[in-house]
């Protein structure tokens, strides 16, 4: 139960950092929002990342979870509950922004509470499924190599896997807002939903298929180049729990 907790709180913590940031600043180049929110979502990382795991190795992410099940560093039943705690925590981090919004009568830049959504891409939904697998694929294989104990990279797993988080964020928020992360793009579209805008739940098919498939084919890839058979670790970021860098395995 306290690893479900645990990726409860470092999913909403995601996206109350990450969305709320985009919900305040925009994403507009000149102003600087583009950067502000790509590195709100990285610093998030990188603050739960040390912060619970040690606990639950902090995937914050579906894909991630899916990744570590695929190379056998978690069971089907913990996987459940992952996801099942990954996207409450969505959703309580978008009603927490929808409440802090709807009190202070403050602008939503987005619209949407930092949903996702396909205007990048002009609509394209094929142009929007390769661009979050492309980007989740990059973002995985990198939180597989930093958190594998053979690579024994140790206390700076986190903030690796912040800083490419960062990076996928830079290109991805231009083109879909990049989601990498089917919870992240699930809280959101439903507390928008549920405040009058129903667009980002036409395109939100998009941003759970394509994270999956895109960290399904990292941990197949990963395997196959490593030639790692099976993930000792049950959450990857458990392997440095004991460097003091407890969170080796996180996500968007």
């Amino acid at each position: 139960m306290k690893k479900y907790i645990s990726e409860f709180i470092g999913t909403m913590v995601l996206v109350i950092l990450g969305c709320g940031t985009a919900m305040l600043v925009g994403c507009n180049v000149a102003r600087g929002g583009y950067i502000l929110t790509a590195l709100a979502f990285g610093l998030a990382i990188v603050a739960t990342a040390y912060c619970i795991g040690n606990v639950s190795g902090c995937h914050v992410n579906p894909a991630v979870s899916l990744a570590v099940l695929i190379n056998g560093g978690m069971s089907v039943g913990d996987f459940i509950g992952y996801v099942i705690a990954q996207c409450l925590g969505a959703l309580g981090g978008s009603a927490i922004l929808a409440a802090i919004f709807g009190l202070g009568n403050i602008v939503d830049m987005t619209d949407s509470f930092g949903a996702n959504g396909l205007s990048g891409v002009n609509g394209s939904a094929a142009a929007g499924l390769l661009v979050e697998i492309v980007l989740t694929f990059i973002f995985v294989m990198c939180i597989l190599g930093v958190t594998s104990k053979k690579a024994n990279h140790g206390s700076f797993g986190g903030l690796v896997i912040g800083l490419t988080l960062t990076a996928v964020h830079i290109l991805g928020i231009g083109l879909t807002g990049t989601s990498v992360n089917p919870a992240r793009s699930l809280g959101p579209a439903i507390v928008s939903a549920i405040s009058g805008n129903t667009e980002p739940l036409g395109s939100l098919w998009v941003f759970i298929v394509a994270p999956l498939v895109g960290g399904a084919l990292a941990a197949i890839v990963y395997k196959f180049i490593s030639g790692e058979k099976k993930a000792k670790e049950t959450a990857p970021a458990q392997s440095t729990a004991e460097e003091t860098a407890p969170a080796e395995n996180t996500a968007e």
